[in-house]
């Protein structure tokens, strides 16, 4: 049955790629009329790289955590993310996130299906709509991969990839639509989220959560990691890449760009420090993880607020989320809920971290187009506006995937027998092994 289903989704994708050929109605422009910008299309091709870049980095800060039975199906997960999530955006995710607005919850999936009306000739501001397109893409892959840590080492590789492909158009979709498209719930309503601490780490941190709750505790929980070195060189990409993620979310090469730079930057060195000192302050040693799992906090918490506050702002923001999310993970409830590598605790908290100190921090002056400053100008209106918004993505997150994992458990198993997950996904679901 599933050679089948595999067979007909093959063959329908190269009839589409042929039918579509007669649905293009973009008409390329002389070079002179279309205004673009050099400097800036170089940036975000640059940018659009380091962000791709970052989702193999994922696989190797998740691969090196978990057991060495476990590494490359582990792995394999985010590199397929960057497989199907990038043909899944072409035919239909960019126009549901970016399409005309529906009631400002969702696009029209019609408008950019198959890439029809997405070309160079076009303009997205000083740069080409596909580049925009294109960079996109890169934040729809990386987000269900960071779902992944949470059902590390128990999870179907059939059922992972239907759930992603679920994910991307029932739940990521409808938030990019709302945080992003100018005709957006949120967008209309103030709220600011310069890089995806709603559309990004937050719905990842809750999907995450409804997984670990809907799969259940792993075998043993307890196993080695299997390589420390490679989640040292995983946060080494992550960083390298979140330059992109971040600065490239100015849209331009100019002073926003610079300065999301430079509070990425401080961000993630001050929480990847407040994470080994809370860490030697509770009496614990100084550890590779823990400075790995500190900077990559400070990443995700900085994000919706990058392009927003001062770097001084910025350093608060790494080292309150570090701490923060080090609580958090101590914790957490393990003996109930295994979230594998502590995806909601990092991710899920640190975004959310992130996003209510955007409505403390945001500056009319590092930002002119911040209309209502946060907090610390005495002003109220974001704050309120920021908290609303968190409520209504944790929720929607929460209780979209949780019933994505229920409505994929009906069609196929989530969950390996318990042989496979005693033999490791890497022999039980690939055949494979380090």
């Amino acid at each position: 049955m599933r050679k089948i289903i595999l067979s007909v989704i093959l063959v329908t994708l190269l009839v589409l790629t042929i039918c579509t050929n007669f649905l293009m109605t973009e008409n390329p422009l002389p070079a002179e009329a279309a205004k673009f910008d050099t400097g800036d299309t170089a940036w975000m091709i640059v940018a659009t790289a380091l962000v791709l870049i970052m989702t193999p980095g994922l696989g190797f800060f998740y691969g090196g955590m978990v057991g060495k039975k476990n590494v490359i199906s582990t792995m394999l997960q985010s590199f397929m993310a960057m497989i199907i999530v990038t043909i899944l955006w072409v035919i239909i995710g960019f126009s549901l996130s970016f399409g005309t607005s529906i009631g400002g919850i969702i696009g029209n999936p019609m408008d950019y299906f198959m890439f029809q009306n997405v070309g160079t000739a076009t303009a997205w501001g000083t740069i080409p709509f596909m580049l925009f397109a294109l960079f996109q893409a890169k934040f729809a892959i990386i987000t269900p991969a960071l779902i992944t840590g949470a059902f590390a080492e128990r999870i179907r590789f059939w059922a992972y990839m239907l759930f992603m492909v679920l994910f991307i158009i029932v739940v990521y979709a409808p938030l990019c639509h709302m945080t992003w498209h100018s005709d957006g719930l949120f967008f209309k309503m103030g709220v600011l989220d310069f890089a995806g601490g709603t559309v990004v780490h937050m719905s990842a941190g809750w999907a995450a959560l409804a997984g670990a709750m809907f799969l259940g505790k792993r075998k043993g929980q307890k196993s080695n990691p299997a390589r420390i070195t490679y989640v040292l060189l995983g946060t080494g990409l992550l960083w390298f890449g979140w330059f992109g993620f971040n600065a490239g979310s100015a849209l331009a090469a100019n002073g926003l760009a610079v300065q999301a730079l430079g509070t990425t930057t401080v961000a993630a060195a001050a929480a990847g420090m407040a994470w080994v000192f809370f860490d030697k302050i509770l009496g614990h040693k100084v550890s590779a993880m823990g400075a790995c799992i500190g900077a990559v906090v400070g990443l995700v918490a900085i994000t919706p607020a990058a392009g927003f506050v001062s770097i001084p702002n910025a350093i608060f923001i790494g080292i309150f989320s570090s701490i923060v999310s080090n609580i958090v993970v101590s914790k957490f409830p393990k003996g109930k809920i295994d979230d594998a590598l502590d995806v909601f605790a990092c991710h899920g908290v640190g975004g959310m971290t992130g996003m209510l100190l955007t409505g403390v921090f945001a500056s009319k002056a590092i930002n002119p187009a911040v209309t209502d400053q946060g907090l610390i100008f005495g002003e109220t209106t974001l704050f309120i506006h920021q908290l609303t918004a968190l409520v209504i993505v944790s929720v929607f997150a929460f209780t979209a995937s949780y019933f994505l994992f229920f409505i994929v458990n009906k069609i196929t198993p989530l969950r390996v027998s318990e042989d496979k997950e005693e033999l490791g996904l890497d022999i039980s679901q690939h055949g494979e092994f380090l």
